[in-house]
């Protein structure tokens, strides 16, 4: 009885996998939307930086939605853009140190539909 309700349970898993109801699909960021910067382009920027660099940061974070606040795209990295950042970092389990490089670039432009980490007060 035991392997039967296993192989139910696997077939049930790789019917839902087949029609694309086990992974919820992922948006991306328009980059016209965003076009601060190449999308090739994508300097290490933190806390009291500047520049167009931020901008495009600031612009694709916003692509996030939800409970945090939309940045103003002014070009610079302030407390409430380091909040937002290590939120967005969390949310994909990476290191939340408000650095945005590498990896957390390749998130903001591929953000998560959902984030079930609590947006920080």
């Amino acid at each position: 009885m035991r392997q039967h309700r296993l192989a139910t349970l696997g077939a049930a898993l790789c019917t839902a996998a087949a029609v694309g109801m086990a992974m919820p699909p992922v948006a991306a960021a328009d980059p016209h939307q965003c076009s601060y910067l190449p999308s090739a382009s994508r300097p290490t920027v933190m806390y009291g930086d500047s520049g167009v660099g931020v901008k495009q940061a600031q612009c694709l974070s916003n692509a996030w939605g939800g409970e945090p606040p939309k940045l103003t795209t002014n070009g610079v990295f302030d407390s409430v853009m380091l909040k937002k950042i290590k939120w967005i970092q969390g949310c994909h389990g990476l290191r939340a140190s408000g650095i945005i490089e590498g990896r957390t670039w390749q998130v903001l432009y591929h953000p998560a539909l959902d984030c079930y980490n609590p947006y920080p007060a």
